[in-house]
């Protein structure tokens, strides 16, 4: 049989019978995409621990010979497993969601190596702790977004086009609906039940982050109102935008609410 090898993180997994899991893994060569692995929970020494969630690894699989079925997970090196998220239940939440946002979006066979890239460089600095984890979901997010193509001008307002630099008032609202800026002079015009406002600092920064080198991200300095505004915004942004409730969202704002 015709097999392949990759690089992958770990997006979830689940119970298949009594002894296998079906894997789902974002791989730099292939996207996401979902294998068998069989009596995985049988055999402990098989895998040696490597499925857990934000683990990365390089698997190899094979090809079945029947259509439509599952490639076979055979075997997996464990490359980085990200072991002291799954310690912090706090940076597990952050990890679940952007895991979580990954797996809704991407399209299955699909690479995104930028998106890759991203995603394993949020969690080695989430495991590592050289970022605070909620800086660190503001990049994300708001780089998933751009890599993904439907980030929102933060610009200008997105009905006159007047740049946020000449806007006079200091909070900015933002139309969940229409993904976009509204000024104050054009806010008047209709009703927007679907909105929030934003300030200017908060919408320059989540920009400069947005356009700026990954490397230079751990340079980042967010005030805790800066924080609070960005993950509002974003939070309710993305699920709005692709159209379905993210379960781990819930469960990371009941954290935060008990920290």
């Amino acid at each position: 049989m015709a097999g392949f090898s990759t690089d992958g993180i770990l997006l979830k997994r689940i119970d298949y019978g009594d002894h296998d899991l079906i894997v789902t893994f974002f791989t730099v060569s292939m996207g996401r995409i979902s294998v068998m692995a069989k009596n995985a929970k049988k055999s402990v020494k098989r895998f040696a621990g490597a499925l857990e969630p934000f683990s990365a690894m390089n698997l190899e699989c094979t090809w079945p010979k029947r259509k439509n079925t599952l490639p076979i997970l055979n075997n997996v090196e464990l490359s980085n497993p990200f072991s002291k998220i799954r310690t912090n239940t706090a940076k597990t939440g952050y990890a679940c969601y952007w895991l979580e946002l990954v797996n809704a979006w991407m399209e299955e066979g699909k690479a995104q190596a930028g998106l890759y890239e991203l995603l394993y460089y949020v969690l080695a600095a989430l495991d590592t702790g050289t970022m605070e984890k909620e800086i660190l979901s503001l990049l994300f997010q708001i780089r998933f977004m751009n890599l993904s193509g439907f980030t929102p001008d933060l610009t200008c307002c997105g009905s006159c086009s007047t740049p946020l630099d000449e806007i006079r008032q200091q909070r900015i609202t933002f139309d969940f609906a229409e993904g976009q800026l509204v000024c104050g002079r054009c806010g008047k015009k209709a009703m927007r039940r679907h909105a929030i406002t934003v300030s200017k600092g908060t919408l320059k920064q989540l920009f400069w982050i947005n356009n700026s080198d990954l490397q230079r991200a751990e340079r980042l300095r967010f005030s805790p109102c800066t924080v609070r505004e960005g993950e509002a915004l974003l939070e309710a942004f993305i699920p709005c935008h692709i159209g379905r409730e993210v379960k781990s969202l819930t469960f990371l704002r009941r954290i935060r609410e008990v920290a």
